[in-house]
């Protein structure tokens, strides 16, 4: 485990924001900075030499000839590399785009390492000229003793910006590669910049580790084109993306493969194109999980050479990345509905490429089977169909001998998925006893799956105190479980929760403060109790809260998570018979919006900002609206509106705690949609896209961008790129918002759906459900705690759903559910997680159930006809509750004949066996 102090909350990166910071946040955020770091040196500029190509602007350091600036021609301002900070990154240990890291031995030997920024020495220059704007001999910064020489090339050829080196055996024995990693430098910092300034002037990078088919997308935060686009030459396949570790600080004595650039909450760091592992997995990966590619190496014989080189190019914009890839020779991969595939579902995989597919291999073999479809869209289409459990990978190698891997996430069927989850949590995961002296019982706890055992303490105290992410993720899970798939004896353990541990325990019951809610129960006080915390763990950090600072009332980001209970026991009790009893609808939902208006009262500095989960107070306030509780309703919605009026004076209204993140877009999206600013609305879905990639791959497709919550809410604590954190399927529902709005735009469906299934793969096959997957090729596996996977957990809850779409290209295809058709009629079994919601594309038709299920739907494009066949009744659902809504430009809303209509939702008596019932538009 990597020993780092969490890093600041970090308000004061804020200050610009309009609202300003209170004493009390700026004392809480240097409550929780680390120690200064010390001074960069800061040197004199250095010289460099511009080139121009048909896409780029580009300057080279002249002293090493590493890339120190890239501009698009169509927005000659923007830089990709963060050539700004060069004064404080032109030393020894800073790596740049041009740099090469080399693990190498000969026959018997041990592995020896080689960087070319290690300890600089001066290059040799070559001949340039014609398309060669730079060339230059670098093995003398490798070291004396490299067995390899290596000379760089950059070459200006079709427009495009290519980096290429040949590397030659100069010695007299054969020379293995076993580790070749070229750093992909580009400026994602955004220490010290506004977040006005990061949305202008800073990048994400986001890979596909598909071999020969890779690359790395490069995309500004604003989401704004043109976009950067890296992709391999021959010969330099992406096998593996290992992060460059800090030097001193997360890297292992005697790695030189390090940067010196600070990696922390506001600077995720670089990463090494790798071209061969082997050397890596064999010694510094043993431990790790299986990596997205087969670790390998190659050789050269004294006196061989091998070219390897990258090539960068432009895309006009993000929508346009796999058309800037089809146009530059790539081979194209689209999943539908994505990577992640329920054994009961069917999947679809369509490939554009230059060459036919020559055969198409399962590892494991028989997991995945690639069956050939007639298709008439120039792309060629594959049926997937999936067994077992877990991951794996499609191998497609094509006529010319280039592979091109595609990662899998094979599941159970998802309602025995949902089932698994809600068993664990409120079993496993389950915490009774009465003597707990933080009053923590009966409660449902964070899980140490490798211990296999509840955490009952935790230096980081909210991890075991039920509140803030870390510790609220549990019991959020379990209790929207419920939400779509609600179980009696689950239902009554979360009810006893909720009214015996957090209404006057995490939650103040009554009085001045009625309705706030605490950062944790459990707290560090070794006076009160002296035999109670581990003597052989760490205490002394700010993490361990005293009883005082874990009794604060000022973190609103903890009264979501409190509202989605009160929220989803509204709901259970109002639209089914005798699950909920401890107390009626009406007390639930009054509960809900006192949570909301506190927040308001007792939190108001960190509500200024987007908050986790809120979009839980949309439909909080609309559920206050239908029930004529119009005096509550005016109260929170003037609340809300005083936030969405402050969003919409913002150029980028994104703040946190943290200096950028990724988790209050969904809810600031949601007000701006509420309350009729399109425009900002638009924007945030833009900035959602910038940081939410489509890539084949189950593990970044549809993955929002975090790398920082390991360190507050894992077991692992450490920077390194979340796979499918909360914020994956949080982002996921602006999109499926936006989508339904402009169902021409499938890139919208595509990341959602991503993102919507990636939350689904944290949950193991006994219901455990983990904070997210370490990407980082030493690791390769889920972290053992469950942490704040129950954000995550709620967006997927709030958002499952089934689409039916006929796309232009592609044809009819489900997202979430199986198509068929015959005689003019198309069908859609729903597969999803809840089987409430279906959205039909062509006729903009969003058909949600409050109670009920959707066991398949029929469209007659010719005539418009949608029928919908409703699953039997259960003693706690006699009737289904059908909302419909035309979520299009000039779409005709659809309804049921001869319902009751009735708190906007038409009610719909269930039978013993299936019920049919017809839909015609008004």
């Amino acid at each position: 485990m990597t020993n780092l102090r969490p890093l600041a909350l970090t308000a004061l990166l804020l200050a610009t924001t309009p609202l300003g910071l209170s004493a009390t946040s700026l004392a809480r955020a240097e409550e929780s900075a680390p120690a200064p770091a010390p001074a960069k040196k800061v040197f004199a500029p250095i010289a460099r030499t511009t080139y121009r190509t048909a896409q780029f602007r580009l300057e080279l350091r002249a002293d090493t000839q590493t890339l120190a600036r890239l501009s698009p021609t169509a927005d000659a301002g923007f830089d990709f590399t963060p050539g700004a900070r060069e004064a404080e990154r032109q030393g020894d240990g800073y790596v740049h785009v041009g740099d090469i890291h080399l693990r190498l031995r000969t026959e018997g030997g041990a592995w020896r390492d080689f960087s070319s920024a290690h300890q600089r020495k001066p290059i040799r220059r070559l001949p340039a000229g014609g398309a060669t704007l730079a060339a230059a001999d670098i093995t003398a910064s490798l070291g004396a003793d490299s067995p390899l020489r290596v000379e760089r090339r950059w070459v200006a050829e079709g427009g495009a910006l290519a980096l290429r080196f040949v590397l030659t055996n100069t010695s007299k024995q054969a020379v293995e590669v076993g580790g070749l990693g070229l750093p992909m430098v580009f400026d994602n910092i955004i220490t010290d910049r506004s977040l006005e300034e990061a949305h202008a002037q800073a990048s994400f990078v986001d890979p596909y580790i598909g071999r020969d088919a890779g690359h790395l997308q490069v995309t500004r935060l604003n989401g704004k084109g043109p976009a950067l686009l890296v992709l391999p030459e021959k010969a330099t396949p992406l096998e593996a993306y290992r992060p460059i570790q800090q030097a001193g600080r997360g890297a292992k004595p005697g790695d030189i493969f390090t940067d010196r650039s600070e990696r922390g909450q506001t600077s995720e760091g670089f990463y090494d194109w790798t071209v061969a592992s082997k050397g890596f997995a064999e010694q510094d990966w043993k431990t790790a999980g299986e990596q997205w590619n087969t670790p390998t190496s190659f050789s050269l014989a004294p006196g061989a050479s091998r070219t390897i080189g990258v090539r960068l190019v432009t895309s006009p914009s993000i929508r346009a990345i796999e058309d800037t890839l089809v146009a530059n020779g790539r081979p194209v991969a689209v999943g539908v509905p994505g990577y992640v595939v329920p054994t009961d579902q069917e999947a679809a995989l369509f490939l554009k490429s230059p060459k036919p597919v020559a055969k198409i291999e399962s590892y494991p073999a028989g997991a995945l089977a690639a069956t050939p479809v007639k298709s008439g869209s120039g792309w060629s289409r594959y049926a997937v169909r999936a067994s077992g459990w877990g991951r794996a990978t499609l191998s497609i190698t094509y006529a010319d001998d280039t592979v091109q891997t595609v990662s899998y996430f094979i599941t159970k069927p998802l309602d025995q998925t949902m089932a698994d989850l809600g068993r664990f949590s409120t079993t496993r995961q389950w915490f009774e006893d009465p003597s707990d002296p933080f009053k923590r019982s009966p409660g449902i706890l964070t899980y140490d799956r490798q211990a296999d055992k509840i955490v009952t303490q935790d230096p980081r105290v909210w991890i075991s105190g039920m509140s803030d992410e870390g510790g609220a993720g549990s019991w959020v899970a379990a209790i929207m479980k419920q939400l779509d798939n609600p179980d009696a004896g689950e239902v009554a353990k979360l009810e006893r929760v909720v009214n015996e541990t957090i209404v006057g325990g995490l939650q103040v019951a009554e009085g001045e403060h009625a309705g706030a809610v605490k950062k944790s129960l459990f707290y560090y006080a070794p006076d009160e109790f002296p035999t109670y915390y581990d003597p052989k763990t760490n205490w002394k950090s700010w993490t361990s809260w005293s009883k005082k600072d874990a009794g604060d009332l000022g973190r609103s980001y903890n009264y979501p998570h409190v509202a989605i209970g009160h929220w989803v026991l509204y709901r259970l009790a109002r639209n089914h018979d005798g699950l909920v009893k401890t107390h009626d609808w009406r007390w639930y939902l009054d509960h809900a919006q006192t949570t909301a208006v506190a927040m308001m009262r007792d939190a108001p500095y960190y509500a200024q900002f987007g908050q986790m989960e809120g979009d839980v107070f949309v439909d909080i306030l609309k559920d206050l609206r239908r029930e004529g509780l119009t005096a509550k309703a005016d109260e929170l919605e003037t609340l809300m509106k005083g936030r969405a009026d402050h969003w919409k004076t913002l150029p980028y209204p994104f703040g946190s705690e943290m200096a950028w993140d990724s988790t209050g877009q969904a809810e600031v999206y949601a007000w701006m949609r509420f309350f009729g600013h399109q425009k900002q609305a638009d924007e945030t879905r833009e900035v959602i896209l910038a940081y939410d990639p489509t890539i084949p791959s189950w593990g970044y497709n549809g993955n929002a961008r975090r790398y920082w919550d390991f360190l507050y809410g894992g077991k692992v604590p450490r920077i390194e790129r979340q796979i499918h954190h909360y914020g994956s399927t949080l982002n996921a529902v602006p999109l499926f918002d936006a989508y339904r709005a402009d169902p021409g735009d499938l890139h919208l469906l595509r990341v959602a759906y991503g993102g919507l299934m990636g939350g689904v793969t944290n949950i193991d096959q006994e219901g455990f459900s983990s904070a997210a997957f370490h990407s980082a090729p030493d690791m390769m596996s889920w972290d053992p705690y469950s942490g704040d996977y129950g954000m995550g957990f709620f967006g997927h809850a709030y958002a499952a759903a089934t689409y039916l779409v006929n796309d232009p290209t592609f044809g009819w295809l489900g997202f979430g559910g199986n198509v068929s058709q015959a005689d003019g009629v198309v069908r859609i079994e729903p597969k999803d997680g809840a089987r409430t919601r279906l959205f039909v594309a062509p006729i903009g038709a969003w058909l949600t159930l409050e109670a009920g299920k959707i066991e398949a739907a029929a469209y007659t494009p010719a005539t418009g006809k949608l029928t919908l066949t409703l699953a039997a009744r259960d003693a706690a659902t006699p009737a289904a509750r059908l909302l419909v809504e035309a979520t299009t430009k000039g779409a005709r809303p659809y309804r049921p004949a001869g319902a009751a209509f009735e708190r906007g939702a038409y009610t719909l008596p269930l039978k013993d066996g299936p019920s049919t019932i017809e839909l015609t538009p008004n």
